[in-house]
């Protein structure tokens, strides 16, 4: 794989997807598009991060013990940091170590469901007002979920028939054409929206 592909925004590989289609070299740079345009349209409608991404998150601290981090599944905590303000306003943050929280589930489980941050009731006695988390979350090109994989290839075909220009998903009337019937129908097929269903954003 090149460093191309590697920094590729896609859920299945581009190899692959030339190859179930049938697409040469002329036709590589609409499919690279069509494979992100589709990627980045499933995670719109699924309301999250599915591609494994750094994420940065800040948590407002009141006490509580349990926090649900907003991206899901977590592979990796990196560090997590505690902030206080002091009287001046003057802002410090220390280190947490790995002792004083967990993750539930354990980091690198494949759920379907958000991960929760749990932290120690000893937390509590550093009278901090902030909780900052970096992690790792999402699917690694490797462990992309095979619905999921399908749910790309399909959306990216859909659209790569509508720009060969193939009366798939075409209605009505494609402005300035002057041509009856070749309207671009932007919504999702039924298909596809069956197979992220698992993969919608969950609350809990």
């Amino acid at each position: 794989m090149d460093t191309a592909e590697k920094t590729l925004y896609t859920l299945i590989p581009l190899d692959e997807f030339k190859a179930v289609l049938g697409i040469d070299d002329r036709e590589e740079k609409l499919a690279r598009f069509c494979l992100v345009t589709a990627t980045l349209t499933i995670e719109q409608y699924c309301q999250r991060r599915l591609l494994r991404k750094k994420h940065f998150e800040f948590l407002d601290y009141y006490g509580d013990l349990h926090f649900t981090l907003k991206e899901y599944p977590v592979s990796e905590i990196l560090a997590v940091y505690t902030f206080r303000y002091h009287e001046e306003r003057i802002k410090t943050y220390d280190l947490l170590e790995p002792d004083f929280y967990e993750v539930i589930p354990d980091c690198g489980e494949e759920y379907h469901l958000p991960f929760m941050l749990s932290l120690s009731p000893a937390v509590a006695r550093l009278g901090c007002s902030l909780i900052k988390v970096i992690y790792y979350a999402g699917y690694s090109a490797d462990t992309v979920p095979s619905d999921l994989a399908a749910a790309c290839l399909e959306l990216a075909s859909w659209n790569m028939s509508r720009y060969r220009g193939r009366r798939v998903g075409l209605t009505g009337n494609v402005r300035g054409s002057g041509k009856e019937g070749e309207h671009f129908e932007m919504s999702m097929p039924e298909n596809v929206k069956a197979l992220l269903e698992p993969y919608q954003r969950k609350t809990i």
